[in-house]
Formats: C-alpha cells, sequence, structure tokens
C-alpha cells in the first residue's frame, strides 16, 4: 500500500516559540536517528521496541520504509532530530486495517506539543491509507505517554501480564490503546 504524505517538509511552531520541521523520514537519517538514539537517556532506551542506538537496527528500519510497510516523520529543529512518529502498516490479513503508532521525542523537546503534532501527521497517513484503527503499545509505567495518548483519544484495549521484557531482562506489563479512525474527518489534536 503506498503512503501518501502532505506536501512536506511542514514548518511548525511549538508551545515555546521553537521552529520546527516535519519531513518524511529517508534513507539519508540513518546515521543521525543512530546519533539522537545514542543521546537518549538510558531510561527513554528501557521502553524502545527496538534498539535504535544499533545501526543494523536503524537499516533494517529503512528497508521497511522502503517497502512501504512503515511511514515516519521526523522532527527536526536546528538541523537537529527532535523526534520521530512512526506508523507500521498490519501486513497480517485480518489486520490490514490496523496501523501501529510509535512516538519518541527528545528530551529537550517534551511538553511543547510535538508529540501531537507528529501524531497529527500520522493520523493524516492513517486515514489516507484506508486503515479504520491505530493502536499504540506501552508500558503501565509509561505515564507520561498515555496521558498523552488518552488526551489524542486512544481508548485502553488490553492489559497483558509480562508481555514485555526491557534492555535490562526485566519483564513488564503492556498495554494496548487504539484509536478509531473512520470517523476522522479533520485531525484536532
Amino acid at each position: 500500500m503506498q503512503h501518501t504524505q502532505r506536501a512536506s517538509p511542514l514548518l511548525i511552531s511549538l508551545r515555546n516559540g521553537l521552529a520546527v520541521t516535519l519531513r518524511p523520514m529517508s534513507a539519508f537519517d540513518a546515521n543521525r536517528l543512530v546519533s539522537f538514539a545514542n543521546s537518549l537517556p538510558a531510561s527513554d532506551l528501557l521502553h524502545l521496541r527496538m534498539d535504535i542506538t544499533q545501526p543494523e537496527v536503524v537499516r533494517q528500519w529503512v528497508r521497511q520504509l522502503e517497502e512501504n510497510t512503515t511511514a515516519t516523520i521526523i522532527a527536526e529543529a536546528d538541523g537537529q532530530i527532535a523526534g520521530y512518529a512512526i506508523l507500521h502498516h498490519h501486513q497480517v490479513t485480518w489486520q490490514r486495517h490496523l496501523g501501529e503508532i510509535r512516538i519518541l521525542i527528545g528530551p529537550a523537546y517534551r511538553g511543547q506539543g510535538l508529540g501531537r503534532q507528529l501524531a497529527r501527521e500520522i493520523f493524516v497517513l492513517a486515514r489516507d491509507m484506508g486503515l479504520s484503527r491505530i493502536v499504540a503499545q506501552m508500558m503501565p509505567e509509561q505515564k507520561g505517554a498515555i496521558a498523552t495518548f488518552e488526551h489524542l483519544g486512544f481508548q485502553p484495549e488490553a492489559l497483558l501480564s509480562d508481555f514485555v521484557i526491557d534492555r535490562d531482562g526485566q519483564t513488564h506489563d503492556l498495554m494496548i490503546m487504539a484509536y478509531d479512525v473512520t470517523g476522522l474527518t479533520e485531525p484536532t489534536v
């Protein structure tokens, strides 16, 4: 399924007045994403589904972009990656109506509305792709992420006990939240 994108790049202004550019990720961003990941606090890395500090993992991400199974919007501020949002389109036949959203914002840009702006772009992509639901997965201790997704309109769907293992080998529960895209006419985030 081809991904349609808004005219890019899109220049936005955060709550603090900082200008940020949103644009589709390209292969050019691979090394920059590894650097971004390596600049994150260790606590952020514990909750990532992919170890993006590893160049091979990011190269696989780029391959998914090329295969149109994943779309990624990069946020740049002052020439540096400030965050990103991923929409992964499920290829399993019985889940072809689903997309999975993942958002990561650098610490210096949190609380400024960047996550909501990135989510807005993902909502548009999901609608344009004909997806009907977007799911987000996180650990219950990620209170900030849960609050953000609830604010965006996501609803809790499931809690799976000891379902994930973090980088330190500790098991955690997994919360699954979902958002119905079918009624979306224009994002209001």
